[in-house]
């Protein structure tokens, strides 16, 4: 029978050891098992010796003993699927966007509930963002503004106005009935 001391950082016997990388999530989880089931200090100094709680041991000792080491690896956490932001609110809010091009993310937020999705303003936001159908705003400049305010004071363009209209006299008056 070989002697094994565990640690987080290796596994050693007295012929040699094996050091564990703290990135081996499957192996540091497996050293804690070997050591809480085989050990002489028990589960409660292994699980705290590889900083897991007691309830946390049996967690991962009854996925290991049930699918075996791969069951080690843990999963992504959180929701698994778009739950609520499904292909078809994705398309409403989108429909909603066009149909109403000034509703706020409120009011579709509030259009869709009433049909039954389960979706909040913030959904809504992101849905708006993610394709780009925000509303456009272009910053005026001053300079644009002043141009169709019929300015009659900047004398560049009375000198325009000026050539432009000695060169409206050059035209035929129209004739009479015909």
């Amino acid at each position: 029978m070989i002697s094994l001391e565990l640690s987080k950082q290796r596994i050693q016997s007295e012929s040699g050891g094996l050091p564990i990388s703290e990135a081996d999530e499957i192996t540091l989880k497996l050293a804690m098992l070997i050591e809480g089931e085989c050990g002489p200090e028990g589960i409660d100094r292994a699980a705290a010796k590889f900083g897991f709680s007691r309830q946390r041991y049996f967690q991962i000792r009854s996925l290991f003993l049930e699918k075996g080491g791969q069951a080690l690896l843990s999963s992504k956490r959180g929701p698994k699927s778009n739950y609520r932001r499904t292909q078809e609110a994705v398309c409403q809010v989108i429909r909603h966007r066009f149909l109403d091009p000034e509703a706020s993310t409120e009011v579709i937020a509030q259009k869709l509930r009433q049909c039954h999705f389960h979706i909040s303003k913030r959904t809504v936001d992101r849905v708006i963002a993610q394709y780009g159908l925000q509303k456009k705003t272009l910053p005026v400049s001053p300079s644009t503004s002043s141009r169709g305010t019929g300015d009659l004071s900047d004398p560049t363009k009375n000198k325009a106005r000026k050539n432009r209209s000695s060169q409206r006299g050059t035209r035929r008056p129209p004739t009479a009935g015909g």
